[in-house]
């Protein structure tokens, strides 16, 4: 509680400063709401989302959602940042990698896996224009003209499926339509930012319309290799990507073609040596963000290609709509690390300074197939059904300087029914009943190892014998929810929901000469009760919830040891509880405050679980070890999972001839967050924090916009990982940036 408390009180501190920041004062918010104002509306306009696959206003639906659009989103990736700006903007969200902008690994709730493999499972489903991105090179595809997020708590097992336990993320992309709309933005930046990005649509026939999507991002290298004397070495990217639609409409028939690619080329996470001290949890001395010291080659760099297409049937009879869902995706590349972080002038005592791992995607093919039939009446009874089809297979290849290269192959096929109908049985209470079966099977196998390795010439390593393995599990997920109507602006709901993430096959240590791990189905059962409210004549919104989860035979990555292994291992539960407050306020027509809390405690249940904790033997680690000197992490709460996440935005205009000038801020604050399965006075973090600040002008007369912005303006280092099998090796946030952008739209 004392905890607690201090962090609560160190987050109104800072929230004080941030507002002050922004230009609000008590004075300011006691200006009368809404006169001379210019006439802009400050009632909060009705927001819609498809949590549930079908339109319906946010404050109707019985599942804590919070969502992303507009202004804020745009704030957000103003810099080009990738998908994981989305950590702690979100109360409940973080997200973070070891993999640069190719593989994000999120968490909801404090529900997530660090497993830093490119055959990693994850229980946080990414959903893009209604089509799964299961792979993590999928996850990570750019973000560019996005109408809105949904990012959807909780598990999400009846329509979405398995590997949904800690909920969904959902994107989807603006759509094409009859009306002629297009817009041009380009930004300029600090680090030698320069980005580009565009859209265009409209009518092609008076059934037929199209949307051409563009983007085009770059970042110059500003990283220095200390160890080589090289100047401005690592850091950079470039990225492009596309998007391509076209919308058939008629009164009884949709179909909606979306085309996409990804051209990626850049550099990796940038792992740093010994930043940390035995003891301390805080950056060193050895820490310098602008530059490493990697005596190997390869600098951290990767690339990746991704190309894929979905074809969406909506077909309308009989008062029903039947939806048929088809989707290809592909997906190549690889990337190279410096793992042990190079070498600023203290050796760590395991392993040689140039430890370095390349690992490659090989021929990723991903095939989707849903169909669902629908109500679409507006009687008391709504209800849908269907079935999903899932196949996927890849090869990753691992290469380490000593082993050589080996390569492994993944193979999944699912297949799931499912149906979930809501009643109206008055005007203020609904229930809501969903069930899925799920049918899973994964398969694995090993090809070439050992490839141009120098342990086998010298006798340090064998060809190893590995049989295929194949397994295979079927679940049924469901939920129960009701929705209560208190008054016309307040709504109580509560949910009880089951879902299950698949077995999962991690198989990146048969190059080290270890065996393939394999972790049973983790299945969930959570329970939440909220309140969503509109309120103060429609200008405050204030969204919560109350969760309590168990998780029995939870998945976990234990990674870490003298070998740096990558081993699944299942607990026997594991548990979550906590709450989330989601709110928007317009204080005036012209001044917006918004963001939220989230509480979120979470603990491992048992008791004969071990660990290896750090190979180095330099950290402390706060675990009791049993003989074997393994650790003990029974009662240790998840890995990477935030206790508490406090977000906050606001935006200020006035008008002037012609348009108007705003400033728009937002801070966001990280609560105490465990990076290992182990604990560790080192490998921890604590008040992680970063705020951004836009300044722009409006021109409505010419439908153009110029702002300046900053990201991490205060330029914060937030330690965001570890590597721990060598040294005391860390990776951080992105750095401070600086910029301007111009949009122009047209109509």
């Amino acid at each position: 509680m004392k905890l607690f408390t201090k962090s609560v009180l160190s987050a109104a501190i800072q929230a004080g400063l941030f507002s002050a920041a922004v230009g609000f004062s008590p004075v300011l918010l006691a200006q009368e709401s809404d006169k001379d104002q210019g006439g802009k509306q400050q009632e909060l306009e009705t927001i819609t989302v498809t949590a549930q696959k079908r339109s319906q206003s946010i404050q109707e639906v019985p599942i804590s959602i919070a969502t992303l659009s507009g202004e804020k989103f745009d704030t957000i990736f103003s810099s080009g940042d990738d998908i994981t700006a989305l950590a702690i903007k979100v109360p409940g969200l973080y997200a973070e990698t070891s993999n640069g902008r190719a593989a994000p690994r999120f968490y909801i709730r404090g529900l997530g896996n660090t497993d830093f493999d490119l055959a990693a499972s994850q229980p946080v489903s990414i959903i893009m224009d209604d089509v799964v991105m299961e792979n993590v090179i999928l996850k990570s595809f750019p973000l560019f003209d996005v109408q809105q997020v949904e990012v959807i708590r909780g598990p999400q097992g009846t329509l979405f499926g398995r590997n949904t336990t800690a909920g969904i993320i959902k994107f989807d992309s603006v759509k094409p339509s009859q009306d002629f709309d297009a817009y041009v933005k380009t930004t300029a930046g600090t680090l030698g930012q320069f980005n580009l990005e565009g859209a265009a649509g409209g009518g092609l026939t008076d059934e037929l319309s199209a949307r051409l999507s563009l983007l085009s991002q770059h970042r110059s290298n500003w990283v220095d290799n200390s160890y080589t004397g090289e100047s401005d070495v690592m850091g950079g990217y470039n990225e492009r990507a596309g998007r391509l639609q076209f919308l058939y409409e008629t009164a009884d028939f949709d179909a909606l073609l979306n085309v996409h690619s990804r051209n990626y080329d850049g550099t990796s996470s940038l792992f740093r040596k010994n930043i940390l001290t035995p003891g301390s949890d805080k950056l060193n001395e050895n820490y310098d963000r602008d530059t490493v010291a990697y005596d190997a080659d390869g600098y951290n760099r990767q690339s990746y290609d991704a190309w894929g297409a979905s074809l969406k049937f909506d077909f309308r009879f009989n008062g029903m709509t039947l939806t048929s869902i088809s989707a290809l995706e592909r997906a190549d590349g690889g990337g190279i690390g410096d793992i042990d972080g190079g070498n600023p002038g203290q050796a760590g005592p395991a392993n040689p300074d140039n430890a370095v791992t390349e690992d490659q995607l090989k021929d990723l093919k991903q095939y989707t197939q849903e169909i669902r039939l629908a109500s679409d009446t507006s009687g008391p009874l709504s209800w849908q059904a269907g079935g999903f089809y899932f196949d996927s297979t890849f090869g990753v290849n691992s290469i380490d300087g000593f082993f050589g290269a080996t390569e492994v192959f993944h193979g999944n096929t699912s297949w799931a029914l499912f149906g979930q109908t809501t009643y109206k049985f008055t005007d203020k209470l609904d229930v809501t009943a969903g069930i899925r079966y799920t049918d899973d099977v994964k398969t694995f196998s090993v090809g070439q190892q050992n490839v141009n390795g120098f342990a086998l010439v010298i006798g340090a390593a064998q060809i190893q014998q590995y049989d295929p393995i194949k397994v295979s599990d079927d679940q049924i997920s469901w939920e129960l929810s009701a929705n209560y109507r208190l008054t016309d602006k307040t709504s109580l709901f509560s949910r009880v929901a089951e879902g299950f993430r698949a077995q999962s096959i991690q198989g990146r240590d048969v190059a080290f000469e270890a065996p393939p791990s394999v972790a049973d189905s983790e299945t969930i059962t959570s329970f939440e009760v909220g309140a969503k409210s509109d309120l103060l004549d429609n200008t405050l919104r204030l969204n919560g919830a109350v969760f309590y989860y168990t998780i029995d035979d939870i998945q976990l990555s234990a990674i870490g040891g003298e070998t740096q292994g990558n081993q699944l291992i299942n607990a026997d539960k594991g548990v979550g509880y906590g709450f989330e407050v989601d709110f928007d306020y317009r204080v005036l027509a012209n001044l917006s405050l918004g963001g939220g809390f989230s509480y979120n405690k979470t603990e491992l249940k048992d008791d004969n679980l071990t660990v290896a904790p750090c190979g180095s033997g330099l950290c402390t680690v706060l675990d009791p070890l049993n003989a074997q000197d393994l650790a003990l992490i029974n009662g240790n709460p998840f890995p990477q999972a935030p206790k508490t996440i406090l977000t906050l935005n606001a935006r200020y205009d006035f008008p002037v001839q012609g348009g108007e000038i705003y400033v728009y801020g937002d801070y966001q604050l990280q609560g105490k967050t465990n990076l290992f399965l182990y604990e560790s006075a080192e490998f921890k973090s604590n008040n992680n924090y970063e705020a951004g600040l836009r300044i722009a002008y409006v021109n409505y007369d010419s439908n153009y916009e110029v702002g300046v912005f900053g990201r991490n303006i205060t330029d914060q280092d937030n330690l965001k990982g570890a590597i721990d099998f060598s040294n005391l090796t860390g990776f951080v946030n992105e750095p401070r940036t600086f910029g301007v952008d111009f949009k122009i739209s047209f109509y």
